[in-house]
């Protein structure tokens, strides 16, 4: 069996580089134990605790477009769309380690899988 540790996903927005690029897919992967404490110790999070998620979103983002690396300055950048997907894609992956869930339509009553990674884009 298998461990997938990283997950693809897509922006609803995208962030929009310094050259005016914009970058929408990315991949993200699961959270370790010490991805979850050492944020604890930055100054900034100790001063703002909302800043966590910052710090731990760029910890684990691994890539995001064609951006070199990724970092709090480009999490700090994101639009707030992108920022609530990329928190519900991070409890998603870590709780269940997966992008695929099973939803029922509340129109038709059909139930089927719902991939999370795919919910951002077009």
């Amino acid at each position: 069996m298998n461990l997938q540790t990283e997950f693809e996903f897509e922006l609803p927005v995208g962030f929009v580089d310094d050259q005016g690029t914009l970058h929408k897919h990315g991949t993200m992967r699961l959270a370790t134990a010490m991805d979850e404490i050492a944020p604890m110790s930055d100054m900034r999070v100790k001063t703002n605790e909302a800043y966590m998620v910052i710090v731990l979103l760029a910890r684990v983002v691994t890539r995001l477009g064609t951006l070199d690396s990724i970092h709090t300055g480009v999490i700090e950048k994101l639009f707030a769309a992108d920022l609530a997907y990329l928190q519900t894609f991070y409890q998603r992956i870590n709780e269940s380690g997966k992008t695929q869930f099973p939803y029922t339509c509340p129109h038709c009553g059909k139930t089927f899988e719902l991939d999370l990674a795919g919910l951002g884009g077009e």
